[in-house]
């Protein structure tokens, strides 16, 4: 019953995911082996999960054509080893082939001293993406994207490579829309798919009068709002949970009507500021080593500029 959205190569994928990012770093296999149970599952190298994720759908009895399977590229030195962390990710989910393989972030580091990379430096993430588009001809993974880009970045990418990203996975709920990046990503035919897309359980957004009210009269959870939201905006959604009665819900949604999405669009204009990653990643004023405005998510008196 998940409805799917067409990709700019023509494959499709499933807009409702599971992400299998458990909440630290490390070998966290076992616990996403419990939990996945989505026919799209969203890994990453820096999550330890990938193997986990692997072994649940070997041992699903789904067949591997019905699930599809998400990874990314890990942050490090990017554009020197490609190929090579590719091969890494396709070894650890053991499943025959990926179905989209992210840049999971932007920056790169030195190959020879693991510093980062400041964006005028070489190799950057254009250097990246072209000896990603290389991995299409392996025939071992069927569609390419990235994660964290903004319109900014997305813009220095499309004038300098040829293949136009399938997907661009970011930050996205009614707290944090992102309308710009939304409608940027659809004239190029790029699908979005939101991480976080509960505002990373804030009780600012899951408790909001405006998805109440809108719950208590349709008889939704605000989570199925929200993802109903998602979904009438065209962004596919890969949130997380480890519990099952979360995980049955995340799959429904609800059917909001143009009044309803634009109450739910307007939550945003409240005082305040509300991104995951301002407290999760931000070190010294910089996410991975670059500030907001070189990862072009610009900021207003301490906080984000709302859209």
């Amino acid at each position: 019953m998940v409805p799917v959205f067409t990709l700019n190569n023509g494959s499709t994928i499933p807009a409702i995911g599971l992400g299998s990012f458990m909440g630290k770093f490390g070998d966290n296999n076992e616990e996403a082996r419990k939990v996945v149970g989505y026919r799209h599952i969203d890994t990453a190298a820096a999550y330890g999960t990938e193997a986990g994720v692997g072994a649940a759908i070997r041992n699903s009895g789904v067949s591997r054509e019905e699930i599809y399977v998400v990874t990314k590229l890990a942050p490090g030195p990017h554009a020197a080893r490609v190929k090579e962390a590719f091969e890494e990710s396709l070894a650890q989910l053991n499943v025959g082939y990926i179905d989209l393989y992210l840049m999971h972030w932007p920056q790169s580091d030195d190959p020879a001293t693991g510093r980062t990379l400041q964006p005028d430096e070489s190799p950057n993430f254009v250097d990246t993406w072209k000896a990603m588009e290389k991995l299409l001809d392996t025939g071992k993974v069927k569609s390419i994207g990235v994660s964290n880009f903004s319109v900014k970045l997305l813009e220095i990418l499309l004038a300098e490579t040829t293949i136009i990203p399938a997907v661009n996975q970011i930050e996205v709920h009614p707290l944090y829309p992102q309308f710009s990046t939304l409608e940027f990503c659809k004239s190029k035919g790029i699908v979005v798919t939101a991480y976080s897309p509960f505002g990373a359980g804030q009780k600012d957004l899951i408790e909001h009068p405006t998805l109440q009210e809108i719950g208590s009269r349709t008889h939704h959870s605000a989570t199925q709002i929200t993802m109903g939201w998602l979904l009438k905006k065209g962004v596919s959604a890969v949130p997380k949970s480890a519990t099952h009665v979360r995980m049955v819900q995340n799959l429904k949604y609800a059917e909001l009507s143009a009044e309803d999405e634009t109450k739910i669009d307007d939550i945003h204009k409240a005082p305040g500021m509300h991104r995951m990653v301002w407290g999760f990643m931000c070190v010294d004023g910089k996410i991975n080593g670059w500030t907001y405005e070189q990862l072009g998510w610009p900021l207003t008196d301490g906080g984000f500029v709302q859209e």
